[in-house]
């Protein structure tokens, strides 16, 4: 039995196997804006994060507030990959409450999982992100890895690499959310990483994992696989709280987190 969080102390290069233009990046000079500072971690940065984060921080700090959210609070992120849309989610009190709902730019594949490298399939299943998957010098302008494969993709034989959430509008095997996109979802994570949490999580999902979506996809090879990853879903669900992940004879197993 292995658990998940154990595998952010696993470095993955930030090598990209998406492809797609990026659009250049302003070399304009951006008045400081007074924006909270964290020091409980470290996260690399580059110019461009910096003036991403000055630019958008300010914005988001006043949407946050506006839903009595605090900006640097965990952050937890799902992923539905039918209806195209990727959640970020910030703890609010004893439980997570949904921020923003973003549309996905452009992927690859069908439904079901990413089986090995080359197939062009984006994963599905239940990721984590320490600081070093943040790529703040990405070629499509900013990004983090997935860290793809997992302990459970790995004991299925899965193969790939550097799946990531990035910038632009093309992808192969990665979410493009377009520059603008990206830069709220980065800017939100490196905040909750730069003010102490170890690793965020991400839930990438199918579809939403409802019992009639289920059904819709009853005769799919990946049942047995999707009522897998429902199990996840539903306890998120219903506790509000992302569960710990867990991989023991090749299944997923869920348990009580602590935040």
């Amino acid at each position: 039995m292995q658990a998940f969080p154990g595998l952010y102390l696993v470095f993955l290069p930030l090598l990209f196997s998406c492809s797609g233009e990026v659009a250049p990046t302003t070399s304009t000079q951006l008045k400081p804006v007074e924006v909270p500072v964290f020091k409980k971690q470290n996260v690399s940065s580059s110019r461009r994060s910096k003036a991403v984060v000055t630019r958008v921080a300010p914005m988001l700090v006043k949407d946050l507030q506006a839903q009595s959210l605090s900006y640097g609070s965990p952050v937890f992120i799902r992923i539905f990959k039918e209806e195209r849309e990727l959640e970020v989610w910030l703890r609010a009190r004893d439980r997570f409450q949904l921020f923003r709902t973003y549309s996905i730019a452009a992927m690859s594949g069908k439904l079901g999982p990413k089986l090995q490298e080359g197939d062009g399939q984006a994963p599905e299943g239940f990721y984590f992100v320490p600081p070093s998957h943040m790529n703040p010098k990405s070629r499509f302008h900013l990004s983090f890895n997935l860290g793809y494969p997992n302990t459970y993709d790995r004991a299925h034989g899965r193969t790939g690499s550097a799946l990531m959430v990035h910038g632009g509008q093309a992808s192969v095997g990665c979410f493009a959310m377009t520059d603008p996109k990206v830069e709220e979802i980065y800017t939100l994570a490196e905040a909750a990483l730069r003010n102490g949490q170890r690793f965020f999580r991400v839930h990438s999902f199918p579809f939403r994992m409802t019992d009639g979506n289920l059904a819709r996809h009853a005769d799919s090879r990946w049942k047995p696989f999707w009522t897998n990853l429902k199990e996840g879903y539903d306890f998120f669900e219903d506790s509000g709280l992302p569960p710990d992940v867990v991989v023991s004879n090749k299944r997923y197993s869920f348990k009580d987190s602590v935040y």
